[in-house]
């Protein structure tokens, strides 16, 4: 779950990161904040490529304030309304570093990665990026970054280290997958100021983490994704609003390889889902909420519903199925059904019986996507 950098900024400033001053607005109210101009203005969305996107503007005046703010709550970024703004004090540097740590998800190791060629195009300088593979320990994670920041001349070197302190304790005491200070403000005296900061937690640490339970309910506008599955107890992401196949599906790989297999063929996917069947205990809810969701997808030319079940009953899904799309009228889609594992034959037979024209049942995959791209394309 990535925060908008409001948030990031306010999470790790409480564990030491120096930060410019700054106050969270709505987007169509923006108020001056409490310290003088300069500022920036910074749309507050969970994605990158703000800068790219328009979505940040330096301001000299208070004057200025009102008439940036309207040009960037226009904007959409990463597929995500702006909806807030940050309005911060802009800072005057003599140099902009990188500093950041990832979770390496096919080792469980963490990338440590310094620059001290920060900024806006840091992605295309990966050559001036240096970077060290460790254990996912404080000690060694300490070790590493000593050893990048020990052929760094001394300021930046310094800074990195400070810095890197704050977003080691943080990246394991928040459950973090990323953190990212980019740039990392060097100042002519040698002081640092995290001028940008990307914060990525791990959504299915909620239980331990009361902080991240607080703030998704604090702003469910904001974090819809991650607010959802916090309510209702399952994934169901919006990936494209324009997407135009709508996926009800279990299990968060199988999900991932429809969306891969989808992108190869040139579909695009409205959505993730790990609707966890096997925890349905015949109660169609969580199919009715898929459903509705799927609902709002202006641009949706079908759904496919994929589920390979062990534990889950599949003449059980059959009939939760058919309750959950009388409970959705207003979706009128055609339905490609692939339903294989315990109890096939069963779901087939009762959704055969059921004799709604819109649901086609098919238990390759292939085939099944390709009904969806005629679907998709007719």
């Amino acid at each position: 779950m990535l925060l908008v950098e409001h948030d990031a900024k306010t999470c790790l400033s409480d564990r030491g990161l120096i930060v410019p001053d700054g106050v969270m607005v709505p987007a169509d109210r923006p108020e001056p904040p409490p310290f003088p101009p300069p500022w920036v203005l910074k749309a507050q969305v969970p994605a990158g490529g703000r800068g790219k996107a328009g979505g940040i503007s330096l301001i000299s005046s208070e004057d200025d304030l009102a008439t940036a703010a309207n040009d960037i709550a226009g904007l959409t970024v990463g597929g995500f309304p702006v909806q807030a703004l940050r309005i911060e004090q802009a800072i005057e540097a003599q140099a902009e570093l990188y500093l950041g740590l990832i979770l390496a998800p096919d080792t469980g190791e963490v990338i440590v990665m310094v620059s001290t060629e920060g900024g806006i195009e840091v992605e295309n300088a990966q050559e001036a990026v240096r970077t060290r593979r460790a254990a996912a320990t404080p000690a060694a994670l300490h070790a590493a970054l000593s050893d990048l920041a020990r052929d760094l001349p001394a300021q930046p070197g310094r800074a990195m280290m400070e810095a890197g302190v704050v977003l080691i304790d943080a990246f394991f005491a928040l459950d973090a997958t990323m953190i990212e200070v980019n740039p990392l403000f060097l100042l002519p005296g040698g002081e640092w100021v995290a001028g940008d900061l990307r914060l990525d937690l791990d959504l299915n640490a909620l239980p331990r983490q009361p902080g991240l339970a607080a703030l998704i309910e604090a702003r469910p506008e904001i974090y819809a994704d991650a607010a959802f599955k916090h309510r209702h107890g399952y994934d169901l992401v919006i990936l494209d609003p324009a997407g135009e196949i709508g996926l009800v599906a279990t299990g968060a790989g199988l999900s991932m390889q429809l969306i891969d297999e989808m992108a190869r063929r040139e579909l695009v996917p409205y959505n993730f889902c790990d609707i966890r069947s096997g925890m349905m205990r015949r109660d169609p809810t969580r199919l009715v909420e898929n459903l509705r969701v799927l609902a709002k997808g202006a641009d949706l030319r079908c759904v496919l519903v994929n589920i390979f079940a062990g534990i889950t009953e599949l003449g059980e899904f059959a009939r939760l199925l058919l309750e959950a799309l009388d409970a959705v009228p207003e979706l009128t889609l055609p339905f490609v059904v692939r339903l294989v594992g315990n109890g096939e034959a069963e779901a087939d037979a009762i959704l055969r019986a059921a004799n709604r024209p819109r649901l086609t049942l098919e238990r390759d995959l292939d085939r099944a996507l390709d009904l969806c791209a005629e679907a998709a394309h007719a």
